[in-house]
């Protein structure tokens, strides 16, 4: 109970911030009742899948200081999961997405043991080694289509299906994404203010100090790694079913890694909002930019050089991301307020 007391206390934060996030979280609730494209929509369900692999990547990334730029190896492993479950026994979205969270944390625990004796650098290019070994594995695996992957055909089921998330709408998928989007909001606030939490905040600004306080620094890294798996392995679950068709180019890529990442530290690594930020200025970025300046305007490669030069200048601006802009500038308000206080 204290736990659950804990995931929906937010009285920490500001009441803006919360006002904000109420009216935002109004208007994710209302989008699909207001006229929309299918662009529009689907650009808004990747806006909550993102959302969802930065808050994964942020348990280790953000508050443990570990930078991991090989997630897309658990992203691939709900989604083969899910999609082999289904096309070849018929097992259910519900059945199939927490075997795959189980193979997920496995192969993170196999891995994560070896990879948290390295520091720095180190680990984060050995994440990247393990990720493109197993991606090179899947592409050569006939039992999971090699490099042509898995496709779900929605034709042998009778949609709406809610056992197996095979859907002839987009809004189903939507609201389902919105839900697990709200249950990893509530499951972050709670982490951060946990044991587990405070621990990484403690190894992340000084591992010899947290050691000598008695925190055992490579078992809470290893457990934190494991919980940040099971993040994007039930996201990779539900993007199986949403895209029907699984290549490990694609589901298993360098470069969706790199983004989970970026999604984080543009946003604000280490804060509960921050993930969710650079999801909602990078997906549309991405989407759009693409779609006008690229495909439209024969311009190819353009909305790259300004998604690059976004994060230039936020990164010059502030570090710590979005989020770090936000509290700057309050702090200089607060300042500003003491000082006229004072002067009066």
């Amino acid at each position: 109970m204290e736990a659950l007391k804990n995931a929906f206390d937010f009285s920490d934060f500001p009441r803006l911030d919360l006002v904000i996030a109420g009216a935002v979280g109004i208007l994710f609730v209302c989008f699909p009742l207001f006229p929309h494209s299918a662009f529009a929509m689907a650009t808004m369900i990747q806006f909550f899948i993102f959302s969802l692999y930065g808050m994964g990547w942020n348990t280790i990334g953000g508050y443990g200081g570990q930078v991991d730029l090989g997630k897309a190896q658990y992203v691939g492993i709900g989604a083969y999961t899910t999609a082999v479950m289904l096309i070849r026994w018929d097992i259910p979205f519900w059945f199939s997405m927490p075997i795959g969270v189980l193979f997920a944390v496995t192969w993170s625990f196999i891995i994560g043991y070896p990879l948290f004796r390295l520091k720095g650098h180190y680990f984060a290019i050995a994440t990247i080694a393990t990720s493109l070994v197993l991606k090179d594995l899947f592409e050569v695996w006939d039992f999971v289509g090699a490099a042509r992957g898995l496709e779900i055909s929605p034709i042998k089921y009778a949609p709406p299906d809610f056992l197996r998330l095979i859907f002839r709408e987009d809004v189903y998928y939507y609201y389902i994404i919105f839900c697990f989007f709200l249950v990893g909001i509530l499951y972050m606030n709670w982490f951060r203010k946990s044991r587990l939490g405070f621990q990484l905040r403690a190894i992340k600004d000084n591992e010899d100090v947290a050691q000598s306080l008695g925190i055992n620094v490579h078992w809470a890294k290893i457990k934190t790694y494991a919980i940040a798996t099971a993040f994007v392995s039930v996201v990779g679950s539900f993007h199986a079913c949403y895209i029907k068709n699984i290549e490990p180019e694609d589901t298993m890529s360098l470069n969706l890694s790199i983004l989970i990442a970026l999604m984080a530290m543009l946003g604000g690594a280490c804060s509960l909002w921050g993930p969710i930020i650079g999801a909602g200025v990078l997906i549309p970025l991405k989407s759009y930019l693409k779609e006008w300046l690229g495909a439209s305007a024969g311009l190819v490669g353009i909305d790259l050089i300004i998604y690059a030069i976004i994060i230039m200048i936020i990164s010059a601006a502030e570090p710590r991301g979005f989020w770090g802009l936000v509290e700057m500038i309050r702090r200089r308000k607060l300042n500003c307020w003491h000082c006229s206080t004072f002067a009066t």
